[in-house]
């Protein structure tokens, strides 16, 4: 089969590799939608690069089922399914918590396993016994490749408690912080969006932000005073800068959530007031996945939300349109890009 083959820093090449065989309880999945996540791209420029190479990449996953191993029931060759992609224990403490993505024996799609940069991806018996391998109906592939980021967003609305009325502010408008203007949207928010790019605040408030602001024409703790008169209730940095975190925080009444969302390279500080988190009884929390569970109530939004969630792609390409693909998403230039297959 070809896939796209991570054989070092920032060395991605299209190649020829054996296709996969099922094993006990596993699937092999024919690829038809892969997303390409921002998570992908740090992870191709050297951050978190995986010791054991060359690998391939992918975790935001759709096809239709190609084989079944030994043992599987419930599913069927060609059926359209979405992929959860952590092979969680289900065993340990968090995992009984439903907390699937702090799993202390976790591994999966693009994490121990090969991920959907390929024209096939092998699944785990564990990711099988989750129930994540979700029937997707006649959902279009491209839309079910989006299934995994939206239901991070899911996730990160749960833990904030995002309901009717919530006042959200997010930091940065790139695809995941406008899928979060989605799902905010959804449950009843008043979203706030901050994000220097024209094009992506334009696109935040064609998808329903209720205002969106450019951080440097305006001082964001007056203007945020001035909408919320006490600050955010919750705060999602979309955005993997620490500088730009670091001044959000201010932006977080008091009592309120703080997310920070978005992934940075390792190593990189933010300064806190230990003062203001203690006096003001701020929640500074983070969320970066989501649970089985989560990901199948991603599957029902996705198709309940198809055109908004929809126009968040701004690239639809081959796999052997990958470079100019996890270019576009490191420089910032597209929306979100699926690879699409045959």
């Amino acid at each position: 089969m070809k896939a796209a083959v991570v054989y070092g820093a920032n060395d991605i090449r299209i190649a020829e590799v054996p296709t996969p065989v099922p094993g006990p309880g596993e699937i092999l999945v024919k690829v038809r939608g892969s997303g390409v996540c921002a998570t992908d791209v740090k992870i191709l420029g050297g951050s978190g690069l995986p010791k054991e190479l060359p690998t391939i990449l992918g975790h935001e996953v759709a096809g239709t089922v190609a084989a079944l191993g030994p043992g599987v029931a419930g599913i069927t060759v060609g059926q359209r399914v979405a992929v959860y992609p952590i092979a969680v224990c289900g065993e340990c403490f968090y995992c009984k918590q439903g907390r699937h993505s702090l799993c202390t024996d976790q591994y999966g799609l693009a994490h121990g396993y090969d991920g959907g940069f390929a024209e096939y991806v092998l699944i785990p018996e564990r990711i099988l016994r989750q129930k994540g391998i979700i029937d997707i109906g006649d959902l279009p592939f491209d839309l079910a490749a989006m299934i995994e980021p939206v239901s991070c967003c899911i996730a990160a609305a749960d833990q904030g408690r995002i309901t009717e009325g919530t006042q959200v502010l997010i930091v940065g408008a790139g695809p995941l912080g406008l899928l979060h203007v989605i799902v905010s949207k959804a449950r009843g928010a008043r979203v706030i969006v901050s994000e220097l790019s024209d094009a992506r605040r334009a696109k935040a408030a064609a998808l329903g932000a209720d205002v969106t602001l450019n951080p440097t024409e305006v001082s964001m703790v007056d203007e945020i005073r001035r909408l919320t008169t006490i600050g955010a209730d919750v705060v999602i940095a979309a955005v993997g800068f620490p500088k730009a975190i670091e001044e959000s925080l201010p932006l977080v009444r008091n009592g309120g959530i703080f997310n920070i969302f978005g992934g940075t390279a390792k190593g990189e500080i933010i300064h806190v007031d230990p003062r203001w988190l203690h006096y003001g009884e701020i929640v500074l929390t983070g969320s970066f996945a989501a649970s089985s569970q989560q990901f199948a109530q991603a599957v029902q939004f996705v198709k309940d939300h198809a055109d908004t969630v929809g126009q968040v792609i701004s690239v639809r390409c081959g796999l052997d349109g990958i470079l100019d693909a996890v270019k576009q998403v490191r420089e910032g230039t597209a929306f979100k890009s699926i690879l699409m297959f045959d």
